[in-house]
């Protein structure tokens, strides 16, 4: 079992916020944690206003037809490839590790997400079709670090960050995306998981914290982000840059 053992973790309620400050409290959160200044956490988020994220190398020459959209950036600490966050819900998993290799402990922690979305009725199984190097769309294709329905859906992708033997893994959950917004970046239409159309966000929240919780085997403390936190995290944490499309992208 790669994860490290820890009875208590943090849980930040849902926090509503615009991408830069998102990326940057997940690195904080990483970075304090890694300097055992912070307990493991789990958090949701959703993004507001709209935005595109990137990942951590994915390069700068994007589709053209993208100066033409009204839509902030910003870059994740992690990798993988673009990702529209609207109509989506993101999570966030702060901890540490004894060993094992990325793709272990992603699949490990994965758990609490296929566990989480069963209990809700849908059955999740990891991708396995190979990277796309040619779309830059995270969810033009389900790779094996990615979470798909029975007819290959793709509801939620990941990627991971480790740093010393601590770990950041986050992610998006496809819920209700605009299909126009959607096709317009990606040109394309959004995946359609089989998601049971009742569930609300707290329902759906409420059924994930309850399989983290046994999945790694703790307690949740209940815990927002504090004034003092949400200052040293605006004024000293990590956050990432952010732009407006120009032609010059």
């Amino acid at each position: 079992m790669p994860l490290k053992s820890h009875p208590l973790w943090r849980l930040i309620p849902l926090l509503e916020g615009d991408g830069r400050l998102q990326m940057a409290i997940d690195s904080w959160i990483l970075k304090q944690h890694r300097c055992h200044n912070h307990p493991p956490t789990l958090r949701f988020y959703t993004w507001n206003p709209p935005a595109i994220s990137l990942g951590r190398h994915q390069k700068k020459h994007l589709p053209p037809h993208w100066h033409t959209i009204p839509l902030p950036m910003v870059r994740r600490p992690t990798g993988g490839r673009a990702v529209l966050h609207q109509g989506d819900l993101c999570y966030a998993v702060i901890t540490s590790v004894e060993k094992g290799s990325l793709y272990t402990i992603y699949r490990e922690i994965s758990q609490f997400l296929i566990e989480g979305w069963r209990r809700l009725g849908l059955q999740l199984h990891f991708g396995s079709k190979q990277y796309c190097l040619s779309s830059p769309n995270c969810f033009h294709l389900a790779t094996a670090a990615d979470l798909v329905d029975c007819r290959g859906g793709k509801l939620i992708g990941s990627a991971i960050l480790k740093q010393g033997d601590s770990i950041l893994q986050h992610g998006s959950m496809l819920l209700s995306p605009n299909p126009q917004l959607f096709e317009q970046v990606f040109q394309s239409p959004p995946p359609q998981p089989l998601i049971p159309p009742s569930l609300s966000l707290p329902q759906i929240i409420h059924s994930l914290t309850a399989a983290a919780r046994d999945c790694f085997r703790c307690q949740f403390l209940l815990q927002p982000l504090s004034p003092k936190e949400m200052a040293d995290i605006i004024t000293h944490g990590e956050l990432p840059p952010q732009w407006a499309l120009s032609p010059q992208d």
